[in-house]
């Protein structure tokens, strides 16, 4: 967008907004493009090289071309034409390169996605609250996980591990002044001060989530949406998505981010503390030192319990905007976490003669213990979903409605898997000969052990998937071949264009690869925890004395998975160091977060920002703003993701506005992706409202898209919405106006088919103030109609 700015002459200059009409003439018809996900530059959106900035920042803004800057102060050169207008938002996913970092906040992403895919409901209130409280509570104990295995690397291995064996003192110099006979005992070399001084390195992290959290909220989610009253009566088929306060939830992030933040704090002084307290109840011990740990621990224990009742408290409002925020909590939980972690350090750095380090610390538990919890809230989140989907059920709705607990699993897999990489890595780093140090806690072992097993699964599903498109590909042919009206057949090409369209079916198939991996994560995970419990040995030592058939699996699958989780976790690395400086890395990575982190942070506050907190109030006012002052009606058009803000947009115009604007749509996953797997906000019927309400809406889609797809609209909901498949590529063979090989186009270039612009003129001939159509009729006699015109807008 940038290098869109600097265009010759006007290029990327502010121009002073658009002047309301003069005379009470008829207001200039205006089309909005909203791009997809990857971005685009206002020249490419525009068609023209020379572009003006008419309102926004380097962030998010909407162009013009240069001549149509003024335009509102010349209707009458755009009787027969719209002003053409560009959103372009791509920097608010794939700006500069810190953006990359993001890739570690993955799990947290994963997990908040699962809040928004709870099926559809009515009347359920308390069940449809108990589904986003257990998401709720899954997010914090991803917090405690990342928290956790930092603890594991910095106190565990290093500072009480390495520093406590001679070996790996001398090896690594940089230990050496934490270690009791390098240092000769010096003042760092007691086990108390080690761990306290270690705890930084944590600390450090939860101080950078916390930091990230509230800057990224300042730059991304702090844009108010318009003021307005909630729709008196809601009707049927109403989405959340529509209501006043849905797109700021600045209140619910802030208590989120106080609580995760004290969480982290709290964890920190449990892994410091409890070392220094069981050394003190040994018999013999201080027993002023030994009542002073139980009451840090009961204070600890009272802290968690106070984290847990915020998290369980909703604190969002979405029908009204909530501009208060709850200053006393939001300040005083993270504050009191801290005091209590600072007196910890204090009391695990007292002086107490004969304390040694040895072994591991007592990680074990619980690092087990949040497994054991992230599996049960997994099954109850099951149950819950199953409840909602029974009481209103969707046949689109991915996984009959358990899509939000097969992410979480998935969210809690990549957290186990981001957090034993780092273990695993950092023990072989300190101990390479693998002899002194008694590496991380056994379940990390397990866990890293079931890798494998779970590789095969998933290559045999997708081996099963390949075999099933292949054979689709094959009977797609004579497909192909029926759509060549009399043209010469080309064998190579045939079978390429019907590859595209089996290929493209493969979306609609990610349901069945998501419930396939999530369940045997949830298996293989629960059986990596028992074992882990229940002989307290990694299993290749378990399997010993067992058949050679079994002990050779364990072993192998040992070392397969350890060698996998470091090779993952040193490739998760790289690409995101990569991404930091390539820009076309990182523009794939903004893709990702394009879909990722579309809807708002309502399940962890560490999660990446939500872009469209600070696009769908741009797109809105925009909207109301032009219709107001104009007394203009506008087409917004939006490709892929774009058509998915565009709705969301919609959504919150006034029911007035809302009926001057006319949608269209194409490559747009509405239906296809966020229909299936988020059906209690963009649900057939949440779809079937939007359509009602607006102007009209049509939709264009390919049968060679992966992403895109028809609308699907329930029973007769009145004019049609989607047009038959666009044909793709627009000709078989050479012709004279296409003397090269057609492409196959897929997902891009819908504006190159004609049939673009001919939606786009009959939607605009809807706009013309001076020839109103009816909205239950065919085109309008000056528009010709399309061979599936009939019922349409």
């Amino acid at each position: 967008m940038e290098q869109a700015e600097r265009r010759e002459g006007t290029a990327g200059q502010d121009v002073p907004g658009p002047p309301a009409p003069r005379d009470g003439r008829p207001g200039t018809a205006l089309e909005l493009l909203v791009h997809g996900v990857g971005g685009t530059t206002p020249a490419e959106m525009l068609d023209d090289p020379r572009t003006v900035r008419i309102t926004g920042d380097d962030v998010a803004a909407v162009f013009r071309r240069a001549e149509d800057a003024d335009a509102e102060s010349r209707p009458e050169d755009y009787r027969g034409r719209p002003v053409p207008e560009a959103y372009v938002w791509c920097n608010l996913t794939s700006g500069n390169g810190t953006r990359a970092l993001w890739l570690l906040l993955l799990p947290f992403m994963v997990v908040n996605l699962a809040h928004w895919m709870r099926p559809a409901a009515k009347e359920r209130i308390r069940t449809v609250r108990l589904y986003g409280l257990l998401v709720r509570l899954a997010g914090l104990s991803l917090t405690v996980l990342l928290v956790a295995a930092a603890c594991e690397v910095a106190l565990d291995l290093v500072a009480w591990q390495c520093a406590g064996t001679r070996a790996c003192a001398e090896r690594h110099s940089w230990v050496g002044f934490l270690s009791p006979v390098v240092s000769d005992g010096g003042w760092w070399s007691p086990p108390g001060r080690r761990l306290a001084l270690a705890a930084a390195v944590p600390t450090a992290l939860t101080g950078l989530l916390w930091y990230l959290s509230l800057r990224t909220w300042r730059a991304y989610e702090s844009q108010q949406p318009m003021e307005r009253e909630p729709d008196a009566g809601e009707g049927p088929g109403h989405t959340a998505l529509g209501r006043p306060g849905f797109w700021y939830g600045r209140r619910l992030v802030a208590r989120l981010r106080a609580a995760h933040t004290a969480a982290g704090l709290l964890t920190i002084a449990v892994a410091v503390g409890t070392p220094a307290a069981r050394f003190d109840r040994r018999p013999g011990g201080s027993v002023l030192l030994d009542a002073l740990g139980w009451l840090l621990l009961g204070a600890t224990a009272g802290g968690a319990v106070a984290v847990v009742l915020v998290v369980c408290r909703r604190g969002r409002s979405e029908n009204r905007l909530d501009r208060s925020l709850d200053r006393c909590l939001v300040r005083r939980l993270p504050l009191a976490a801290l005091v209590l972690f600072a007196l910890t350090l204090l009391y695990a750095g007292w002086n107490r003669p004969g304390w040694a380090s040895a072994g591991r610390l007592p990680g074990d538990p619980a690092f087990g213990g949040i497994a054991l919890t992230q599996g049960l809230l997994v099954i109850a989140l099951a149950v819950v979903a199953h409840l909602l989907h029974r009481g209103l059920p969707d046949a689109r709705a991915a996984l009959r409605g358990l899509g939000g607990p097969a992410v979480v699993m998935l969210a809690c897999a990549l957290g186990g898997f981001m957090s034993g990489g780092v273990a695993q890595r950092v023990s072989d780093w300190m101990d390479g000969t693998g002899t002194f140090l008694e590496g991380p806690p056994v379940l990390l072992t397990w866990q890293a052990s079931v890798i494998p097993p779970l590789l095969v699964v998933v290559l045999l599903l997708c081996a099963a998937l390949a075999r099933h498109t292949w054979a689709l590909a094959r009977a797609e042919r004579k497909a192909v071949e029926a759509d060549l009206a009399g043209e010469a057949g080309d064998p190579g090409r045939t079978r390429r264009i019907a590859l595209a369209r089996a290929t493209a079916t493969l979306t609609d198939r990610a349901p069945l690869l998501v419930a396939v991996t999530s369940a045997a994560t949830l298996l293989l995970g629960a059986g990596a925890l028992v074992g882990a419990l229940t002989t307290d040995q990694v299993p290749g030592e378990a399997a010993r004395g067992t058949y050679a058939v079994v002990h050779g699996a364990a072993q192998t699958a040992q070392a397969l998975g350890s060698w996998l989780i470091g090779l993952g976790f040193i490739l998760f690395v790289t690409w995101g160091r990569r991404a930091y400086k390539d820009a076309s890395a990182r523009r794939t990575i903004g893709i990702l977060w394009d879909v990722g982190t579309f809807w708002p942070r309502a399940a962890h506050p560490f999660a990446p920002p939500c872009y469209a907190e600070r696009a769908v109030p741009d797109l809105t006012w925009r909207m109301a703003t032009w219709t107001r002052a104009t007394g203009g009606r506008l087409v917004i058009s939006g490709h892929s993701q774009g058509s998915v803000l565009a709705a969301a947009a919609s959504w919150q115009l006034e029911p007035a506005a809302r009926r001057r604007v006319a949608l269209l749509t194409y490559g747009s996953p509405l239906e296809r992706l966020y229909g299936r797997w988020f059906p209690a906000h963009f649900g057939p019927e949440a779809l079937a409202s939007l359509h009602r309400e607006v102007d009209c809406w049509r939709n264009l889609h390919r049968r060679t898209d992966p992403i895109g797809g028809p609308v699907r609209l329930p029973g007769d909901p009145g004019p049609a919405v989607d047009r038959a498949p666009l044909k793709d590529p627009l000709t078989y063979g050479r012709t004279e106006l296409h003397p090269l090989p057609a492409p196959v186009l897929g997902h891009s270039d819908y504006q190159a088919d004609p049939a673009f612009a001919e939606e786009r003129a009959r939607l605009l001939a809807r706009l013309r103030p001076e020839v109103p159509a009816p909205r239950h009729t065919g085109a309008p006699a000056s528009v010709p109609a399309a061979d599936d015109a009939s019922g349409s807008c």
